[in-house]
C-alpha cells in the first residue's frame, strides 16, 4: 500500500460476521486493542488476509500479527480466553518472521476442543496501527475463508477529522503540545483512591490526558508533573487523600482540565468501596483485622507458599528464586549516526506496543491482568522517559544504551519514593524498559544465572535449557510449556528438575527469594521455614548418596537376582547425549530422536550434515548398538519450512513415516545419511508411527533401493509399536521387521483416546493401565514366537516402578533418558524375574492403572 493506496484484507475465516463492538469481552469491544471485525468461524483454519510478514506469533499460537503494506499492522486472536489453554488445540503453519501471501495457511485449531474449554470461538481481526490507519469499509453478512473482502484499511488523512491524540513513541511524539498564552487552573482535588496516584489509576489519567491537545501537568506541594507521564505521576508520591491541582494550556486546556478533574474525583476507574470503608479509624480498624491472617487458620498461609505446576522433569532442588533481570544486557555506549539510532529506538518501541497489546487482548476475562499491560503500555509510550533517551542519542550515545539508562534512572526515582506501592511501581518500569530493550539489542546476551538457583520464566526454550544447565542452576520452573516439549526432553536428559504449567503469580516472587522445587511433588514451596528445609535437604542428602551409589555401578550390567540380563539404553538426541550416556553406563542407544535436529532451522539439514551427526554419534557410542528413529515430525511437530495439509486432527494425520509419502525426498536423503554413516557395531533403522503393513512394505522398498545404490551391507530395520494396529497385528509385523521398539507415549494416548498433552487428562494417561500392558503383551509374545528382540523407549520405561511389570511381560531391552540409566540398572539388579511375571499376570487381569499401580508398591503380592 503506497501512501494514500488503501488496503484490502480478506476474511481470513469462513462464518458469519459479528461486529466487534458485540464481541463479550471488554478489551476487545471497547476497542482497547484497535477497531476491527470479529468472526464466527465455521472453519478451522486460519488464512493470511493480505500479503504481510509474521511480526509476533503468541507462544500460546492463538494469536498472530501480521504487518503489511503501509504499516498496516493487523492482529488476529482466535478464541475469547484461549491464551489459558496454552497452546492446546492449536498447530502453527508459520514462524515469526515468515513472508506470507494472501490466502496462505497461518495456523489450524480444533474447533471442538476450544468450544469445550473457552467461552467463545469468535475471532477478532483488529487493525493495530489505529494512529496512521482506519478501516473504511467493513463486510457483514457471512464470510468466506480466502474470497470474501472483510473490511478496506486507508491511511488517515494529516488534517482530517479531529485531532490525532499525541501518542509518545512516534516520531516526534515526546515533544509537548504548543502552549496558549493563557493557562487554566483546577481548584483543589482531593485523591480518594485507597492506595493513592500509583500504575493503573495514573496510567489512566495519562491515557486520558494525551487525548487533548493541551499542555497538562500536575502538581502537588510545590512540585509539578507532566500529565501525558505516567511515571512523572507516578513520581509525584501522591498518597490518598493528597491535594492535587490540575493545570492546563492550549486550545483544549478547559475542556481537559475538566475532565481529569471529573476523572480524579471519580477514583480514576478504581472501586472506591475499599476507601470509603477505611475512612474512619474504627473501620480502618475492623477492615484490617478481617484482611489479618488468622493464627488458627495456617492452612491458608501454606496454601499462599504452594504454587502447584506438572512436573516435566524429576528431582528435587533448594535455592533462590532466579529472574532474569530485563534490563541486563551488554551494550555499546556511543553511535555516531544519530538519525540511525533514533530509528533503531521508534522501531524497538513500536514492536514493544504490539506485544503489548496482543498482551492485553489474550488477557480475555482477566480485567486485572488486562488493566496492568495497559498500564505497561502507557509507561511505555511516556514522553518524558522517551525524551531522556533521545537527548542522549543527540549527544551521542546509542539508542540501547540511553534507553536503559532512561528507564534505569526512572526506576531509581521511583524506588525513593516513601509510598511502598508507588515504589514497588519500579519493577513493571524494569519489566517494560526490559521488552523494548530486547528489541534493541536483537536478542543479546543473555544473562547468567547464579549457580544453585531455582529459576523462573514466563517460558524456556531448548538453547536457554542447555545455558542453564551449564550454569549449573539447581533448577527450572515455567509458566508455560508441556512435558514432552524439546525444552522438556532436554531437562530430563541434563538431570535437571523442572516443572511446567505453574501459575503466573510466580513470576511476581521476588528475586531472592528462598524456595524448594519438588518436582516429584509437581509444587514449588516458597519461603520455606527451617524445619521444613531440614526435611528437604534430609531428602536432598539420601538422594545424592544413593544416586553416587548408582552411578558407582552403572557400568555393570543390569542382571536380576536369579539370572536374567535386561539391557539398558539410552534415549538421546545428540553426541553430547551419547558420550554422557557411555559415561553412566548406557550399553547402547535404543532411540536417536533425529528429528531434533530438523528443528530451529529455515531448511532442513543438508545430507552432510545429517552424516556428519550420526557419525559423530556412532564414534562416542564405539561398539555399542545404534538406533537411529527417521524423521518424526507432523501433528504437534511442525517444521516451517515444510508445510502440510490442514488436518481437522493433525495427530490422526500426515505425521511420522507418512512424512515420507509426501515428502519422498527427504525421507531417501534422511535414510542415504544413515547408510554412509560407519558405527563400529551396525546400526539400527527404526520406523515411526507405523499403522499399516502396506506403509512398512512401501518404506522397506525405498530403503533397499537406496543401500543398494549406495552399496551399503543389510541394515536391520524395525518398527516402532506405538499405534494399536501395529500391536494386533504383531505377529504380521514380526514377520517382516527385525525388532520391535514399543513407544509407549503415543500407545496409550491411541489406546486410551487421551491426547497426552491433555491437562485434565494428563492423571488418567497411564501407561501402566492393562489395556495398554495386555498391547504390549501382544507384541513381546509375537517377536518371541520370531525370534525378534523387543524393547521399549517410551517414558514408562525410565519408570523405576514401572520396570517390575515390564521384565515380567519379557521385555529384555529398556531404552530410557540418559540421567534415568544408572537408577533403572540398580532396580533392576533389586527384582527376582520369576516374581516379576507373577505380578505381570496379576496386572494383565487387573481393570485399571490404579490397581496396577497398587499391585507394584512395596510390600503388595500379586492375588
Amino acid at each position: 500500500m503506497h501512501p494514500g493506496e488503501s488496503l484490502t484484507l480478506l476474511a481470513p475465516l469462513s462464518g458469519p460476521i459479528v461486529p466487534i463492538e458485540s464481541v463479550p469481552d471488554a478489551v476487545f469491544a471497547d476497542k482497547i486493542v484497535g477497531d476491527g471485525i470479529s468472526i464466527d468461524p465455521i472453519s478451522q483454519t486460519l488464512l493470511a488476509p493480505c500479503d504481510a510478514t509474521v511480526t509476533q506469533l503468541h507462544a500460546a499460537r492463538h494469536a498472530i500479527t501480521l504487518s503489511a503494506a503501509g504499516g498496516v499492522e493487523i492482529m488476529i486472536h482466535v478464541g475469547i480466553d484461549t491464551v489459558g489453554l496454552k497452546g492446546e488445540g492449536f498447530t502453527a503453519r508459520v514462524r515469526q518472521g515468515d513472508r506470507v501471501s494472501a490466502g496462505q495457511a497461518l495456523l489450524e485449531f480444533d474447533a471442538d476442543l476450544l468450544l469445550r474449554k473457552a467461552p467463545s470461538l469468535l475471532t477478532q481481526i483488529v487493525v493495530l496501527s489505529g494512529e496512521t490507519s482506519a478501516i473504511v469499509e467493513r463486510a457483514s453478512g457471512v464470510a468466506r475463508a480466502g474470497v470474501s473482502r472483510l473490511m478496506t484499511v486507508s491511511p488517515r488523512r494529516a488534517g482530517g477529522g479531529a485531532p490525532r491524540a499525541s501518542s509518545a513513541g512516534e516520531a516526534g511524539a515526546s515533544r509537548p503540545p504548543p502552549r496558549a498564552t493563557v493557562g487554566v487552573t483546577s481548584a483543589l482535588v482531593v485523591v480518594p483512591n485507597p492506595h493513592g496516584l500509583h500504575a493503573r489509576p495514573a496510567a489512566v489519567l495519562a491515557s486520558e490526558a494525551k487525548s487533548f491537545a493541551a499542555d497538562i501537568s500536575v502538581e502537588l506541594a510545590g512540585r509539578n508533573a507532566n500529565a501525558k507521564s505516567v511515571v512523572a505521576l507516578m513520581n509525584l508520591g501522591a498518597g490518598p487523600g493528597a491535594e492535587l491541582r490540575i493545570v492546563g494550556s492550549g486550545s483544549e486546556a478547559a475542556r481537559a482540565v475538566a475532565r481529569l478533574v471529573e476523572l480524579v474525583r471519580s477514583g480514576l476507574g478504581e472501586d472506591l468501596s475499599a476507601a470509603s470503608a477505611a475512612r474512619t479509624p474504627e473501620r480502618a480498624a475492623a477492615a484490617a483485622a478481617a484482611a489479618a491472617p488468622s493464627s488458627s487458620t495456617p492452612r491458608a498461609a501454606d496454601d499462599a507458599r504452594h504454587v502447584h505446576g506438572v512436573s516435566a522433569s524429576p528431582g528435587l532442588a533448594i535455592g533462590p528464586i532466579c529472574k532474569i533481570d530485563p534490563l541486563a544486557a551488554d551494550v555499546d555506549e556511543h553511535a555516531t549516526d544519530t538519525e540511525a539510532e533514533l530509528a533503531r529506538l521508534q522501531k524497538a518501541l513500536r514492536h514493544t506496543r504490539l506485544e503489548l497489546k496482543q498482551l492485553v487482548a489474550a488477557s480475555g476475562k482477566r480485567v486485572e491482568q488486562a488493566q496492568i499491560f495497559s498500564a505497561h503500555l502507557t509507561m511505555l509510550d511516556d514522553p518524558e522517559m522517551i525524551t531522556r533517551t533521545e537527548v542522549a542519542i543527540v549527544e551521542g550515545k546509542s539508542a540501547a544504551f540511553a534507553w536503559r539508562e532512561a528507564v534505569m534512572a526512572s526506576c531509581r526515582e521511583l524506588a525513593r519514593l516513601s509510598n511502598p506501592l508507588l515504589a514497588a511501581r519500579a519493577n513493571d518500569l524494569r519489566d517494560v524498559g526490559g521488552r523494548a530493550l530486547r528489541h534493541l539489542v536483537g536478542g543479546g546476551e543473555a544473562q547468567a544465572a547464579p549457580a544453585g538457583s531455582v529459576v523462573v520464566a514466563e517460558s524456556l526454550t531448548p538453547s536457554e535449557v542447555v545455558r542453564l544447565a551449564d550454569q549449573r542452576v539447581a533448577g527450572l520452573v515455567s509458566v508455560l510449556g508441556g512435558t514432552t516439549s524439546h525444552a522438556a526432553i532436554l531437562a530430563r536428559s541434563l538431570g535437571l528438575p523442572y516443572l511446567v504449567g505453574a501459575s503466573a503469580s510466580l513470576l511476581a516472587v521476588e528475586a531472592g527469594a528462598p524456595a524448594v522445587l519438588d518436582a516429584e511433588g509437581a509444587v514449588v514451596l516458597l519461603r520455606p521455614t527451617e524445619a521444613e528445609l531440614d526435611a528437604y535437604r534430609g531428602r536432598l542428602g539420601a538422594r545424592k548418596a544413593l544416586r553416587e551409589r548408582q552411578e558407582a555401578a552403572a557400568g555393570e550390567r543390569a542382571v536380576t537376582r536369579d539370572g536374567v540380563r535386561v539391557a539398558v539404553l539410552a534415549n538421546i538426541a545428540s553426541a553430547d547425549d551419547a558420550r554422557k550416556a557411555v559415561r553412566l553406563g548406557a550399553e547402547g542407544v535404543g532411540l536417536l530422536r533425529t528429528e531434533l535436529m530438523f528443528f530451529d532451522r529455515d531448511a532442513a539439514p543438508t545430507e552432510a550434515e545429517q552424516t556428519a551427526a550420526y557419525q559423530e554419534i556412532a564414534d562416542a557410542l564405539g561398539e555399542r548398538p545404534l538406533v537411529v528413529r527417521t524423521l518424526d515430525v507432523g501433528g504437534d511437530k511442525p517444521l516451517s519450512y515444510m508445510p502440510l495439509p490442514a488436518e481437522d486432527n493433525p495427530l490422526l494425520g500426515i505425521r511420522g513415516l507418512r512424512i515420507g509419502a509426501l515428502h519422498p525426498a527427504l525421507l531417501r536423503s534422511q535414510l542415504r545419511a544413515i547408510l554412509a554413516a560407519r558405527a563400529p557395531a551396525g546400526h539400527r533403522i527404526l520406523l515411526p508411527m507405523v499403522a499399516s503393513l502396506e506403509e512398512l512394505r512401501e518404506a522397506k522398498q525405498v530403503l533397499e533401493e537406496e543401500r543398494r545404490r549406495a552399496g551399503s551391507p543389510p541394515v536391520e530395520l524395525g518398527v516402532m509399536v506405538e499405534v494399536p494396529s501395529v500391536a494386533v497385528q504383531a505377529d504380521r509385523f514380526a514377520a517382516e521387521v527385525d525388532f520391535f521398539s514399543i513407544g509407549t507415549n503415543d500407545l496409550t494416548q491411541y489406546t486410551l483416546a487421551m491426547d497426552r498433552t491433555h491437562p485434565r487428562l494428563a492423571g488418567r494417561q497411564d501407561a501402566l493401565h492393562p489395556a495398554v500392558l495386555r498391547l504390549i503383551d501382544t507384541a513381546v509374545q509375537a517377536a518371541k514366537k520370531r525370534e525378534r528382540h523387543v524393547g521399549i523407549c517410551g517414558a514408562v520405561a525410565s519408570d523405576p516402578e514401572a520396570v517390575a511389570v515390564l521384565v515380567g511381560l519379557g521385555v529384555t531391552e529398556l531404552s530410557v533418558s540418559v540421567q534415568a540409566i544408572p537408577e533403572v540398572k540398580a532396580r533392576i539388579r533389586e527384582l527376582d524375574a520369576a516374581r516379576c511375571r507373577e505380578i505381570a499376570r496379576a496386572a494383565l487381569d487387573l481393570g485399571t492403572a490404579a490397581e496396577v499401580r497398587a499391585l507394584l508398591a512395596p510390600g503388595a503380592r500379586p492375588g
